[in-house]
């Protein structure tokens, strides 16, 4: 989850209230408080919430939650005659293009910096790295409409942030720090998405870099947002929350026509929600009166309609809604939990630690002694990265996505090792050495079970190193093994070993192969283990129907 932060003077002046009855509710709206520094707190949030990666959006829902402003916040869009034309070349390559205006803002350092916070943190919870959405936030008065998003080649040149000459955009993916981290989004592409005005100035090249020419300064007064993607539901997502983050901040928006669209649409979800249903799954007595009132301290319109229902106004940039479970659940945050009364259920059991647990928390201690860092990747991937790269053959037994959100999200992972390359790949730009370790479920014949896997890249990373590793490893956990030599195409061959243990493969360890370095782009050597902790303790295994 990214670390949002509040400096306490912008957000003391949005909220107007002290810092210490913020830091005291924080926790009770559902953050979580990393440090409490001098000028500032850094908090995270669930990854649902995006509405509150901003300090806009935490002041909005303090108020609500502190019940000094309750109810709905109104959100009007003025009409404008700004345009934006989007070409056909971009339909298998970048389709989707969002857009509004944002007139007479008030923009100081803490807000430019809340602004960039909340634009990375959707890149990242919304925007999957900027692959699925990327945002970009012009100086208006700097450009001419209409605007125009097509396909450009790779000879087209501006001059991009931070940069004071022009670059084309193979040198911009070649030699800029955002080229070089987000070019593997577009390189492979027939043509590259830009975003120009009526004069022919680019504003941007999503999804990597905007153009110099729009910054946006302090002395920036009107704003074009833009937000580009794959997907056109995330896209509207991340374009309300920055519409509305905005508005909170004191800015006014006006629409932008795209295509003929009008957008943003800024409106309320209406939906009826049962008091009786409410109050069943929370434990509660509540009245429809006082459901209504609970919900306008977390910034829903909210009215008694009857007896039983309450008809409600779901905040536009509310996305984590989708079920009356979710509107429960604010019910009983805006209720507080510590007011609800707890009581023992009908029946009791005496708890004990499942052996998966301690078996991974051990693990846990292990690897870490190792060196080795524990990362969390995704549970869903995709055959490029579970098999392609890694040269193995498809799982025929791996369970796949009926309705996939994405082409990155088809199928539940049955390894764990072609995810730590991803990371590895993702991360090739940081220091090294770099040694990271994941053990967690994987789903293969509708079962589910643990595997381990620890990765290692600098330059150095050899054979004798990874057997060290797993000597180490296995005597800790105290395993007896037999190494053998390896056929497994995902490692250099001669230099991996198959882990057997009473004549059965229990996993592998080796070189990665340079094929699937390449591959995933990682430029140094790795080294991999991989092990199959339901083979190495039969007693592990889960059966999930």
């Amino acid at each position: 989850m990214p670390v949002v932060s509040l400096p306490y003077k912008y957000l003391e002046r949005l909220c107007g209230i002290d810092r210490k009855t913020i830091i005291d509710h924080l926790p009770m709206i559902g953050s979580d408080i990393e440090r409490i520094l001098e000028d500032q707190v850094d908090v995270e949030f669930f990854p649902s919430r995006v509405d509150l990666y901003s300090t806009e959006g935490v002041a909005r829902a303090m108020r609500g939650f502190l019940e000094l402003e309750t109810g709905e916040e109104v959100y009007p869009v003025s009409p404008s005659s700004i345009t934006f034309s989007v070409d056909e070349n971009l339909k298998e390559v970048r389709p989707y293009i969002g857009s509004a205006v944002i007139r007479d803002i008030q923009l100081d350092n803490e807000a430019i910096i809340s602004l960039m916070g909340v634009q990375e943190a959707l890149h990242w919870v919304v925007g999957r790295g900027r692959a699925k959405v990327a945002i970009g936030v012009h100086d208006l008065d700097k450009v001419t409409p209409p605007f125009r998003y097509y396909g450009a080649p790779v000879t087209r040149s501006f001059i991009p942030l931070d940069y004071d000459r022009e670059m084309t955009l193979t040198e911009i993916m070649e030699e800029h720090p955002k080229g070089r981290d987000y070019s593997h989004i577009v390189k492979d592409k027939p043509v590259m998405p830009l975003i120009e005005d009526a004069n022919g100035n680019v504003l941007s090249f999503p999804p990597i870099i905007n153009g110099e020419l729009t910054r946006v300064t302090e002395s920036s007064k009107n704003l074009l947002l833009d937000v580009t993607g794959t997907d056109e539901r995330a896209v509207m997502t991340a374009l309300r929350v920055l519409c509305t983050t905005l508005i909170t901040a004191g800015g006014r928006c006006e629409s932008v026509t795209v295509n003929g669209v009008v957008m943003p649409d800024l409106s309320p979800a209406l939906r009826n929600i049962n008091v009786t249903s409410c109050n069943k799954l929370l434990g509660t007595s509540f009245s429809a009166d006082e459901i209504a009132t609970i919900l306008k301290k977390m910034r829903y319109g909210a009215e008694k309609s009857g007896d039983s229902t309450v008809s409600i106004r779901i905040p536009c940039y509310r996305a984590d809604i989708m079920h009356e479970w979710d509107v429960y659940e604010d019910v009983a945050i805006g209720a507080g939990f510590g007011n609800l009364e707890a009581e023992l259920p009908a029946t009791f059991a005496t708890g004990c630690e499942h052996p998966i647990i301690a078996l991974a928390s051990a693990i846990r201690d292990i690897c870490s002694g190792l060196g080795y860092l524990e990362v969390m990747p995704f549970t869903l991937s995709n055959e490029d990265v579970m098999y392609t790269r890694m040269q193995r053959e498809p799982d025929p037994n791996a369970l796949h996505v009926l309705h996939p959100i994405s082409e990155e999200q088809t199928l539940v992972r049955t390894d764990l090792l072609p995810l730590l390359l991803d990371l590895l790949r993702m991360n090739k730009r940081r220091e090294l050495p770099q040694r990271i370790f994941h053990t967690g479920d994987v789903v293969s014949s509708m079962q589910t079970y643990q595997k381990l896997a620890l990765a290692s890249t600098h330059p150095g990373a050899d054979f004798s190193e990874v057997y060290a590793t797993t000597d180490a490893l296995m005597r800790e956990l105290g395993i007896s093994y037999m190494p053998a030599e390896s056929d497994d195409p995902a490692f250099i061959p001669g230099r991996a070993v198959d882990i057997m243990v009473d004549g059965k493969k229990m996993g592998v360890f080796g070189e990665i192969h340079p094929g699937v370095l390449n591959k995933f782009d990682i430029d140094q050597p790795v080294i991999g283990i991989e092990i199959d902790l339901h083979l190495l303790f039969p007693g592990q295994k889960e059966t999930k129907s």
